[in-house]
């Protein structure tokens, strides 16, 4: 069984569960992915399958994605990215892939682009409380003292300062998936995944339920 599938976040919603509990759902249009490749111990030294996802021109894509596309004869994707596979006999070029891996009530880990927000303050990044705003204080927004008086006379790596803030791979682990439509390829997972509408999402089965379904 393939060990996750790309998907692209649509948005935020809410769900009433059979026993009467409001949860937020995160929406996923999560595959149909194509098989473009398939790696092999004998060949590669791994067990992977490459997926394609989001339809794309085949006249924007260059000569040598276009060749490699065209072994699978089902046009180009966007998004390229592999995924581990236990037994890759069991698949074949041009085939899809769909939500059939994953059940409801299960967990899963999803992986997204975080929200870019530029070149931030402390306030803001770090979460810092900042200055009093009275007396006579100067000192609202800014991060204050960073300095290690005459020894080491440095500012020690890792100190929070002000920078950029956002665009960064983000994992969150162990979510919920609350519902299943195969057949408009949506899947419902509780809570919040990171990236905004229409970005890019990776849904990997956990560890262990992969140990178990393979």
């Amino acid at each position: 069984m393939c060990k996750g599938l790309m998907g692209k976040k649509l948005g935020m919603s809410g769900l009433f569960l059979p026993d009467g509990r409001y949860v937020p759902v995160t929406v996923i249009e999560a595959g149909p992915c194509v098989v473009t490749q398939i790696k092999t111990e004998e060949t590669d030294g791994y067990n992977a399958l490459q997926l394609g996802f989001g339809d794309k021109k085949e006249t924007r894509v260059n000569k040598p994605l276009k060749g490699h596309f065209d072994k699978s004869a089902s046009g180009a994707f966007n998004y390229v990215k592999e995924f581990a596979v236990a037994d890759p006999s069991e698949y074949s070029l041009g085939q899809q892939v769909t939500l059939e891996m994953f059940k409801v009530g299960e967990h899963v880990d999803v992986i997204g682009v975080t929200k870019g927000r530029g070149f931030s303050g402390v306030i803001k990044r770090h979460g810092f409380h900042g200055g009093r705003k009275t007396h006579g204080s100067h000192s609202h927004r800014i991060p204050g003292s960073i300095g290690c008086s005459a020894w080491p006379s440095k500012v020690i790596k890792g100190k929070k300062l002000p920078g950029r803030y956002g665009n960064e791979r983000k994992t969150v682990r162990n979510l919920e998936v609350i519902d299943i439509r195969p057949e408009d390829n949506i899947i419902l997972i509780k809570g919040a995944v990171p990236g905004a509408k229409s970005g890019l999402v990776t849904i990997n089965k956990l560890k262990f339920q992969q140990d178990k379904a393979s």
